[in-house]
């Protein structure tokens, strides 16, 4: 089977997922997603924190994680139908990347919730915990990375020809069309690391030095498909 890899670049009860595939000098996108990671039935779910700051705190807790279960199911329909769709397809998903904005640990959630700054961290790491947990219950290994790492990282995986995966990452929405945001292209890069990652640990001279649900899902567009 051929192999393929995922990022994810999540925003408040939303996010973009890009499923790539090939190496440096192949590299192609499998299929592009919006996924939807909120409900719209519950009150504040798009900015749960935000709205959890109005109650008391027992309550808040309640609400949170009343909002985390349905998250994570979303996620996980949206994560299971990407696995679905690359394994109909004969390929076999190595690794996903996660965007991560600081990383940075948090406190207390009274703490949070009397931090305006707070509230919008706990809120990214929220959604994009949600993302993680669907991978995890897959069976996808998940690295996290940290946007401002992103070149940094990117000449790790491939040396000189960082600059020239970054390149032909920013051209491919002239191929493959619309929507082609930095949401996408960051996506992709991070998950053409997975692959490379991935390559360096199973090639001969790796393995010699080493040794031996579906609630609600909105898809821009699928592997090749339109959604109407």
């Amino acid at each position: 089977m051929k192999r393929a890899a995922f990022g994810v670049r999540m925003h408040s009860g939303w996010g973009v997922l890009v499923a790539v595939s090939g190496d440096a000098t192949t590299l192609e996108v499998m299929g592009r997603m919006r996924i939807v990671t909120a409900d719209p039935k519950i009150p504040g779910a798009n900015q749960p924190y935000h709205y959890a700051a109005s109650l008391g705190l027992l309550e808040s807790e309640r609400y949170l994680a009343n909002c985390a279960a349905v998250s994570e199911r979303l996620a996980l329909a949206a994560v299971g139908e990407v696995v679905r769709e690359l394994d109909g397809r004969h390929y076999r998903i190595v690794g996903s990347a996660v965007l991560l904005a600081s990383g940075r640990p948090l406190p207390s959630l009274s703490k949070i919730l009397a931090s305006h700054a707070l509230i919008h961290t706990a809120e990214g790491e929220f959604f994009r915990d949600a993302v993680r947990k669907a991978c995890e219950r897959l069976k996808i290994s998940v690295t996290a990375i940290r946007e401002r790492e992103l070149d940094e990282r990117a000449k790790a995986a491939f040396g000189n020809a960082a600059n020239r995966v970054q390149r032909r990452i920013s051209s491919l929405g002239t191929s493959i069309g619309p929507p082609w945001t930095k949401d996408h292209k960051t996506a992709a890069l991070a998950a053409s690391m997975i692959l490379a990652r991935e390559e360096t640990v199973a090639s001969p001279r790796a393995t010699l030095k080493s040794g031996p649900l579906r609630k609600r899902v909105e898809a821009t567009e699928l592997f090749g498909k339109r959604r109407t």
